[in-house]
């Protein structure tokens, strides 16, 4: 069966440093996969790779066996993959119904007008903002900024959703709904990687991990064997508590 992604010897460099360096990976149909490692392993710069963001020095990135690491951001967006960044970007002119139907417009599943509006309420809702839809973003607390992002990411109904540390930031109930959220999405049959912290998160909700140091991977498998790896504990881990 063909991979929903598959990330083939992927390098990125910027000038003499090498951020990514020949990463090999793939990503079933339905997977959740944790993409982890100690800050400037070089986990962002893969997403920004699979997004389109930025461009590979060298390898390829395929979305259900079609290259895409050759197109523009927009073209891969509208070929199925979403995200949410590290640090959040969202539509500071419009309001969170209006950001979230930006997604909806230009993603992959397209939608428009009063369909448009009938699917961003109902995400908002999903995420935790209902009523909230003509409240503007640049209003909004960083956590609720967090959520429209979400709903954005969601509204074009992606083939591969990409959470780039989405849980960080939240306070002990919030993290318990946003882990609730993520599960649920998981259990529709999404398509995801999840770039987190969060290690009671990566337990409980990847299918498997893939483990990057210094721009290489250097684990990849299912949670609870990559995380007792002593090669990632010493790498990312440091002690128990980590």
């Amino acid at each position: 069966m063909t991979a929903a992604l598959s990330v083939r010897a992927a390098t990125k460099s910027f000038g003499g440093l090498v951020a990514v360096n020949e990463v090999s990976f793939d990503v079933r149909q339905g997977e959740l996969l944790g993409l982890i490692g100690p800050n400037g392993s070089g986990k962002t710069t893969m997403l920004n790779l699979i997004s389109g963001a930025l461009k590979p020095t060298r390898g390829e990135i395929a979305l259900s066996g079609e290259r895409i690491s050759d197109l523009p951001a927009h073209r891969i967006a509208q070929k199925g993959v979403a995200r949410t960044f590290q640090l959040v970007r969202v539509l500071p002119s419009l309001d969170a119904e209006g950001n979230v139907m930006a997604g909806a417009v230009f993603g992959h599943m397209r939608s428009w007008g009063a369909e448009a509006h009938k699917l961003a309420r109902a995400l908002l809702g999903r995420v935790g903002l209902a009523g909230k839809g003509h409240m503007p973003v640049d209003a909004m607390t960083y956590i609720d900024q967090k959520r429209v992002e979400l709903a954005r990411a969601l509204a074009g109904n992606p083939r591969v959703l990409l959470l780039d540390e989405w849980l960080a930031g939240l306070n002990p109930t919030e993290l318990k709904l946003g882990i609730a959220l993520i599960d649920d999405l998981r259990r529709e049959g999404r398509t995801i990687i999840m770039v987190e912290h969060v290690m009671d998160a990566i337990r409980s909700l990847c299918d498997r991990c893939v483990v990057m140091n210094s721009g290489r991977k250097i684990a990849d498998g299912d949670v609870e064997t990559v995380l007792g790896d002593p090669e990632v504990v010493a790498a990312y881990l440091g002690d128990a508590d980590a």
